[in-house]
């Protein structure tokens, strides 16, 4: 469940992190043949994988099918979001996309419909996997609910995301600068994401509720056990709901929502046919014990924590790049867009970072947990018996060896000697929550360090200073062993604006310009600052205007088309600003404010004399444009 928590997740940050370009690597035509060629590809290796696997079920152990099984499963997981990659990356999918009226206009149905491929492909693998689960595990469970169910397991994760990214799709919309503060600045995404994570953590399971389908269990016999137990522990909650899970046939609950309003409490219909009355109690104590020691409160710290992790070791992140810039050049050399490879760096460390910080960080705790869970049934109970009994027929029905591991649970063996050995000697449990206690500590002494430390490296006036002094002597170095290389000048001139040298930054992109005359990205940014610059010396109008042009030509985005509208602004052609700033502002497809305040601006100035009109505002991001 949490590994495919973890693929959808790596699969949103490479979505998330894409840079549509203009010059992509193939026709659209090309793109959608290449698509179709590797989906059929894909769904032939994944049929003929699982078939020879089914065909080693009568010649090998139950023990031995079980790894085969899941190890196959996970592999063309990995698989899939490879292929999904090279849709986003190689066939710029996203970027022809992003040209339709409809996905222009809602960029919400883009990520679904981009989403809806990688779904696509994890369903042809559960769907050709489904035989051979059938036959391994002793389990009636038909093809449509194995796919369906594996899918469900999805929407905590691609819920939440989707309904972000449709509000700030909304907020882009308003006019208004509040909401381009929150939308441009670093403290301002932090905060809307801190309070979009808290607002969706509570609201969240009646959303999750309603898309798994899940209904009340009314009167069923053991509707009153969970009641009376709950009433005992002082533990609310909305509703008890059979959770369809795989059609409801596996032995399992759970419980979701933080606040008592919003809170479900979640149960199989196979847990409560197979399991007895004082079982039942025991899976619910565990339950009720991830509410009382507020487990799902500390998964929010934990997501928040990653974000916490990914913005301090920001500059870590292009120290990285930096290293790989023998790949990145090879990249380059072919054919491939600067930002293109830029985004897939981005990327890919993201990916690196996150699979790293949930696998053992989240990782660790989620065991103990799991753990802390087990042991709160002596606190309603004199014995753990009924659990371990539990945990045995869990492993019997599901087939699954007692031994087997599991990074975010103990294994089921394990499991049940930590509740022998409670059994035997109840300190154990004791020291269990000294270990947790210790343990969160340490972790969020560690994130304050990390905050305080990366909030300085990143953001802090020396610790930028540093680290743009840094780059820049790296570029300058490697500029000495290849004069000529355009990528190079590229990375000199953004760092040069940084530090406020125009003059250097205007030198940096002439000299590559005479190398690459096509590469919209400085053609783009080379005409703002002959448009827009103070000083007198930088400013060029008429050279502005002959860049500006080359640039749309290249790359008809909107943040290209407003520079060349700011570039007729510059020379005297209001018209003709106030036309392409129009056309900029129906290719937005985010910061739309920007784009209307450009537009007014321009249109205040219609008819006014020259000498009248007000300097340009800053370029809309801290950046280069």
């Amino acid at each position: 469940m949490f590994g495919n928590f973890i693929q959808y997740i790596v699969v949103l940050l490479i979505y998330a992190t894409y840079q549509p370009v203009a010059n992509t690597n193939f026709s659209p035509v090309e793109s959608v043949f290449l698509f179709i060629c590797m989906g059929l590809l894909f769904s032939a290796q994944t049929w003929i994988a699982f078939l020879r696997l089914e065909k080693r079920i009568h010649r090998e152990p139950l023990s031995g099918l079980d790894h085969r099984f899941h190890s196959l499963v996970l592999r063309q997981s990995i698989l899939a979001i490879g292929l999904f990659a090279i849709d986003i990356y190689g066939l710029n999918l996203t970027s022809f996309l992003s040209t339709l009226a409809l996905f222009s206009l809602i960029p919400t149905l883009q990520a679904l419909f981009c989403l809806g491929i990688f779904i696509g492909y994890l369903s042809i693998i559960w769907s050709c996997a489904h035989g051979a689960y059938q036959r391994i595990y002793p389990t009636q469970l038909s093809r449509a609910a194995y796919v369906t169910g594996n899918i469900s397991l999805g929407v905590p994760v691609l819920l939440p995301w989707l309904t972000l990214y449709l509000v700030v799709n909304l907020l882009a919309l308003l006019p208004f600068k509040s909401t381009r503060w929150i939308l441009s600045s670093t403290p301002g995404q932090i905060g809307f994401f801190l309070f979009f994570l808290v607002g969706i953590a509570l609201v969240g399971p009646s959303l999750i509720r309603k898309f798994w389908r899940c209904t009340p269990v009314g009167n069923h016999p053991y509707r009153q056990r969970i009641e009376a137990l709950c009433a005992r522990t002082r533990v609310d909650y909305r509703d008890i709901l059979f959770w369809p899970i795989f059609g409801g046939r596996m032995i399992t609950a759970g419980v979701m929502g933080l606040v008592a309003h919003f809170r479900y409490i979640l149960v199989t219909r196979a847990l409560l046919h197979y399991l007895a009355p004082d079982e039942l109690d025991a899976v619910m104590a565990h339950e009720i014990g991830h509410v009382k020691r507020h487990h799902l409160l500390f998964y929010l710290v934990f997501f928040a924590g990653f974000m916490l992790l990914a913005l301090a070791l920001q500059n870590v992140f292009v120290y990285f790049v930096l290293y790989a810039r023998p790949v990145y050049a090879f990249l380059a050399s072919l054919g491939l867009s600067p930002v293109t490879i830029q985004s897939a760096f981005d990327a890919l460390v993201f990916i690196l970072l996150f699979i790293l910080y949930f696998r053992y960080v989240f990782g660790f705790f989620m065991r103990n947990f799991e753990r802390q869970a087990d042991a709160f049934v002596y606190t309603q109970f004199d014995s753990a018996a009924p659990l371990i009994s539990t945990f045995e027929k869990i492993a019997l029905a599901s087939g699954q060896p007692k031994d087997k591991p599991n990074w975010h649970h103990f294994g089921i063996g394990q499991r049940i000697g930590f509740l022998e050995s409670c059994e035997a000697d109840r300190s154990h449990i004791a020291r269990h929550d000294r270990k947790l206690i210790i343990s969160m500590a340490a972790y969020l002494t560690g994130m304050a360090l990390f905050a305080v430390i990366g909030y300085q490296l990143t953001y802090g006036q020396d610790g930028q200073a540093f680290f743009r002094h840094q780059l820049i002597r790296h570029f300058e170095q490697e500029l000495a062993d290849s004069p000529a290389n355009p990528l190079v000048l590229t990375y000199l001139g953004d760092l040069y604006y940084d530090e406020g040298d125009l003059t250097k930054t205007a030198r940096a992109y002439e000299q590559a310009l005479a190398i690459d005359m096509r590469n919209p990205y400085v053609l783009n940014n080379l005409a703002w600052i002959y448009a827009t610059g103070k000083n007198a010396a930088l400013r060029h109008p008429r050279r502005a205007l002959l860049l500006a042009r080359k640039a749309v030509r290249l790359d008809p985005s909107a943040r290209v088309l407003d520079t060349l509208a700011e570039c007729y602004y510059a020379t005297g052609d209001v018209a003709s600003a106030v036309e392409t700033e129009t056309r900029a502002l129906a290719a937005a497809t985010e910061n739309q404010g920007y784009y209307r305040h450009q537009l007014a601006r321009f249109k205040a100035d219609e008819g006014r004399p020259r000498r009248s009109r007000r300097n340009p505002p800053p370029p809309p991001r801290s950046s280069l444009r």
